[in-house]
């Protein structure tokens, strides 16, 4: 079993909530959606990012606008649109189930 690539599966596995869940507190850049998932130790990196970006903003649950940058081009902020909203209180729904039922799995000592 390759532990790194089952790790990493989990990661993907959360993305788009972590992701929904980051921009709902503000307005983001890619960049301080990336800064924000490392510094809780899910490392992604732009290429994984950008294409869930775009797949979330062609589901409906995104919208951007472009701001000027005092250091470089105009930056793409992202919001959530309402169906961003309400997808994401279903996903933290779906979330905790998972993680309750998980739990009482491997809570077992082993």
């Amino acid at each position: 079993m390759n532990i790194e690539k089952t790790k990493a599966q989990m990661r993907k596995g959360v993305l788009e909530l972590c992701t929904l869940a980051i921009i709902a507190e503000k307005d983001a850049y890619a960049s301080d959606i990336i800064d924000k998932l490392k510094s809780s130790d899910l490392i992604v990196v732009e290429g994984t990012l950008y294409p869930l970006l775009t797949r979330l903003k062609n589901d409906g649950l995104l919208q951007y606008r472009w701001e000027e940058s005092t250091s470089g081009p105009p930056r793409k902020y992202y919001q959530l649109t309402e169906l961003g909203e309400s997808s994401l209180v279903m996903l933290k729904s779906s979330w905790d189930e998972l993680t309750t039922a998980v739990d009482k799995i491997i809570s077992v000592k082993l």
